[in-house]
């Protein structure tokens, strides 16, 4: 006896279908009979050249989230980070209440500077005074504008050829927006952060920009796979069938497969609104409790190019951030997110939805990492497995595969390369 679930999803008789077959090794290397833009080589996840020149033209020159305001929210209050294949990182307050970013390394011999995780420049170092960044190995001293204050014997050893003036920090480009997300950019020259954006978070204003946020939730871990492969399982609802509280949730309820993709420029893509019944899955419960703007038990998301979505589901806001550490390594980190102005009550609830689905136990997280691991695993292993398939067309709706097709299109022109056929020199061998 089928159930109505798999009622659903058993497709109609193809009455002009070809019938299914094997096919031999030339076969598999095959290209498929379909355009270049609706599929990739394999190559843009594991060939380290093209991963060096993603690193180079991709995160060396694009706007990217490495914290929230909240982190941070008090003068002389930092936290550091990895950008860009992990390049070190400080975000500071300074005493004005700005919020800058530095490249967390001493110009003098290239030590880290600021070695904890996150704390206030308030308290001296062992080496150093109050107010200031210190680096333990000579001793040089930088205040939280990153102008160099203290050299040690700086005129017994420099003389004047060299000063505190001539080796400030390098300050890196900084706006806090889109939530109060701290996003910095490499480069020194380039489009603005909401020229970037493109208008991507219009969808999202009242529910981020209403009331100010704050930060309850942290984690991260280091994942054996590409990057793109985790930022994929955000781009595309097609892989629901693998999470079964999203079938019961979602899938199974009225106006699932209504839901739309919009494309925005430089490969960002939102997923419009949808009501998730959460009750429909056993031992869950309606969440009450909401963002400014959204309806009770709702969902929006939106991926950013290169390695960020935000991910909105009522009650709480997931941001996740992808770090390439090497072409199958990534660093992952999710913030989840509730408003500054709740009560602890509010917050605890908030925490515990956040945690249901998103937590390192939570119900969808382990199952994408398991899918990611295993395309890694398959693609290193099997190197004649050439060509990935993102061919689907349903109208822009959810299992529409427009959100990976539109990523891949901005990765070809940001790379000069269309995905399809990555390496310089040729078809794919």
């Amino acid at each position: 006896m089928k159930s109505a679930f798999s009622e659903a999803i058993v497709a109609p008789p193809a009455t002009t279908r070809r019938a299914a077959t094997t096919r031999n090794d030339m076969q598999w290397r095959t290209r498929p009979n379909l355009p270049d833009t609706h599929y990739v080589d394999t190559r843009v996840y594991t060939d380290h050249g093209v991963f060096e020149e993603e690193i180079d033209k991709l995160f060396n020159r694009m706007w990217l989230p490495v914290c929230h305001e909240s982190e941070l929210p008090k003068p002389y209050d930092y936290r550091t980070s990895g950008v860009s294949n992990n390049r070190p990182i400080v975000v500071v307050r300074g005493p004005d209440n700005k919020i800058r970013t530095f490249l967390n390394m001493c110009p003098h011999r290239g030590n880290i500077i600021v070695r904890a995780p996150s704390g206030s420049l308030l308290k001296a170092e062992p080496s150093g005074n109050p107010k200031h960044m210190t680096c333990m190995f000579h001793g040089w001293q930088f205040d939280a504008k990153g102008r160099c204050a203290e050299i040690p014997r700086e005129e017994d050893g420099y003389q004047d050829r060299l000063c505190k003036a001539d080796v400030g920090l390098r300050e890196l480009r900084t706006e806090v927006a889109y939530g109060g997300f701290v996003w910095v950019n490499l480069a020194d020259e380039g489009e603005s952060l909401s020229d970037f954006i493109a208008g991507a978070f219009d969808g999202m204003h009242t529910e981020l920009e209403s009331e100010p946020l704050e930060i309850f939730h942290y984690q991260k871990a280091v994942i054996p796979t590409n990057y793109k492969l985790w930022h994929e399982t955000s781009r595309e609802f097609y892989h629901d069938y693998m999470h079964f509280h999203n079938r019961a949730t979602g899938m199974l309820q009225p106006g699932y497969f209504d839901r739309k993709y919009q494309v925005f420029p430089n490969g960002h893509a939102a997923t419009g609104l949808t009501t998730v019944a959460y009750d429909a899955y056993e031992g869950n419960k309606e969440r009450h409790l909401t963002f400014p703007g959204m309806p009770k038990n709702g969902w929006k998301q939106l991926n950013i190019f290169p390695a960020c979505t935000y991910s909105l589901r009522a009650s709480c806001l997931r941001v996740s951030v992808m770090t390439p550490l090497s072409e199958s390594e990534t660093l992952i980190e999710v913030r989840g997110l509730g408003l500054k102005s709740d009560t602890p009550e509010i917050r605890e609830a908030r925490i515990i939805d956040h945690d249901t689905i998103w937590g390192p136990f939570g119900r969808n997280i382990i199952e994408d990492l398991l899918a990611v691991q295993n395309q890694t695993l398959a693609m290193n292993e099997s190197p004649a497995a050439k060509y990935l398939i993102m061919a689907r067309e349903e109208g822009d709706t959810i299992h529409d595969e427009i959100g990976l097709r539109s990523y891949f299109a901005e990765w070809s022109r940001r790379m000069g390369r269309p995905a399809s056929n990555p390496v310089a020199g040729g078809a794919a061998c």
